[in-house]
């Protein structure tokens, strides 16, 4: 008789089950590590953690999590898993939690348990991948509004790569399914391919900056002139920051700002002078563009965009779409 109690509880215990993988969330999958209930220790500050992708630096992931007041991180992506969760956790620490939600449809974004979870959050990092998936299953949603409003609350907020992308005023969303590089950029800055995005996320003193990652090692600066050649003609004042793999623009509440790096990588500040004309099929030319490059002894601020100890510095230009006379970074050969 108990033998076959038994076995009437565990079927009984599977029929259960198939209701619950039924109702499993629409648009989304969720990873969780530590304990999400516990009281964050300590106060949060508004800050941003500008990342240019690849390897993380640990300092700048153990200043994000001070700034979190050493508590609860969410972690919003649109592929892989729950990895980014697992590190952050157990390698960098300093954190009483991390939840990840990796979004598969738009639907996801107004899913109540995944808007409870960014209220929640003391610090949100947006990962790597596909920012035209951020831009279709984010934008003019109630995620966005509320990573708006996260950094209202003085909570930090950062991003790499593409989720880096997505943080300025106007963004590169790549919604033609592709990543364009410099030479096609400044071959045709006003083409089809030049996808920005504006009236997205709503960051700090990034109203009228487009972002850019990967930067030395993919030759994006070109292709960062062409964005900010295409955004002139609707912001007139619009400047560009790119920042290096493997580093890190830490941005204080007050505006100034920090790199951190693990392969002496900088974080460049673009800054054009006017605004060039553009036709769609022709090549920019733009006679002055300044660039400057900010390093771990430099100290930058994103209010006056003034910065102390720049590592390089140069005024490029682009001649029938050719970048030309860009500042050589330290270590670069010149050409003969």
């Amino acid at each position: 008789m108990k033998t076959l109690l038994r076995l009437w509880a565990t079927f009984a215990t599977l029929l259960l089950a198939v209701p619950a993988l039924a109702q499993a969330p629409a648009g989304y999958a969720y990873y969780e590590i530590g304990d999400v209930a516990a009281p964050t220790p300590a106060p949060t500050a508004q800050a941003m953690m500008l990342m240019g992708g690849g390897e993380w630096d640990v300092g700048a992931f153990r200043w994000f999590a001070e700034r979190a007041g050493h508590g609860h991180i969410v972690v919003l992506r649109a592929s892989g898993a729950g990895e980014a969760g697992e590190e952050i956790y157990r390698d960098i620490g300093g954190v009483l939690s991390v939840q990840t939600i990796v979004f598969t449809d738009r639907a996801a974004a107004s899913d109540p348990r995944v808007l409870a979870i960014l209220e929640h959050a003391d610090g949100i990092f947006l990962a790597g991948g596909d920012q035209s998936n951020y831009v279709r299953y984010w934008k003019n949603t109630p995620v966005a509004r509320l990573l708006d409003a996260h950094v209202r609350k003085d909570r930090p907020i950062g991003g790499t790569s593409a989720g880096l992308a997505i943080l300025g005023g106007t963004a590169y969303g790549a919604m033609d399914g592709g990543s364009i590089d410099s030479p096609t950029a400044l071959a045709d800055p006003a083409g089809p391919a030049v996808t920005l995005v504006t009236d997205f996320l709503h960051m700090p003193r990034l109203a009228h900056v487009v972002t850019d990652t990967h930067f030395n090692a993919r030759d994006r600066l070109g292709r960062l002139i062409a964005f900010l050649a295409a955004a002139r003609q609707k912001d007139a004042v619009a400047i560009g920051i790119g920042v290096d793999e493997q580093s890190a623009l830490c941005v204080e509440a007050d505006g100034t700002a920090r790199l951190r790096t693990r392969n002496g990588g900088f974080a460049w500040l673009v800054q054009p002078k006017n605004r060039p004309a553009l036709k769609p099929g022709k090549p920019l030319d733009w006679a002055s563009v300044r660039v400057t490059g900010i390093g771990p002894d430099s100290r930058f601020d994103l209010n006056s965009l003034r910065i102390i100890a720049p590592v390089f510095a140069g005024t490029a230009r682009v001649a029938g779409g050719r970048l030309l006379d860009a500042p050589a970074t330290p270590g670069a050969v010149l050409p003969q």
